[in-house]
């Protein structure tokens, strides 16, 4: 199978997925499976975690690959990882270690983006100073202080659950006030 693997280009796959979807399919899984498991791997090291970005990687393929013409397919495999990771890692209570990764994932250094990466920091801090005193006083220790429920409900000498009713509240309104693409942006913010 490795000799079928290295015959075909990216460009030939990408070809055939046009015209034997299945066979192509297969020779695609097969050629990168394992090395977009090793990078979900290097965003997040749960091997259960990964094995599923990778299938939904696979099955987003799958799915667009009638429809949708792509151009770069490993381009497109690899940012498809990365995205998959970060939505999942959305949510999450970050470990010193897990920051330290997203803090390592490249932001294009472009002025041009970079000028689009500061106006959108500054979007995303006054959606932030739009949530009301006492949940965005939460939200900023919970999230960018890396206090624990625990000890923010000590700090601020309320309960656990107005805590958790807090950070819940900030989520929806951010969630509500920013898109998708802005949600993943502000993940890496929130990490640098």
């Amino acid at each position: 199978m490795q000799a079928q693997l290295t015959s075909y280009t990216d460009l030939e796959l990408q070809l055939l997925l046009n015209k034997d979807r299945d066979h192509a399919f297969n020779l695609i899984f097969d050629k990168y499976w394992k090395r977009l498991y090793a990078y979900a791997f290097k965003i997040y090291s749960d091997e259960e975690i990964c094995e599923d970005i990778v299938q939904e990687v696979f099955v987003s393929l799958w799915e667009k690959s009638e429809n949708t013409p792509i151009i770069n397919l490993e381009g497109y495999l690899l940012r498809a990882v990365k995205y998959k990771a970060i939505n999942y890692l959305r949510n999450l209570k970050f470990k010193p270690e897990h920051e330290q990764i997203l803090a390592s994932i490249a932001i294009p250094a472009k002025a041009e983006r970079l000028l689009e990466y500061n106006e959108f920091e500054a979007i995303v801090e006054s959606k932030i100073n739009k949530l009301a005193p006492r949940c965005k006083k939460v939200f900023m220790l919970s999230r960018f202080e890396d206090y624990t429920n625990a000890e923010i409900a000590k700090k601020l000498n309320i309960s656990i659950r107005t805590v958790e009713k807090h950070i819940s509240d900030a989520l929806k309104q951010l969630k509500a006030s920013l898109s998708a693409t802005e949600l993943s942006l502000m993940v890496i913010l929130m990490f640098q």
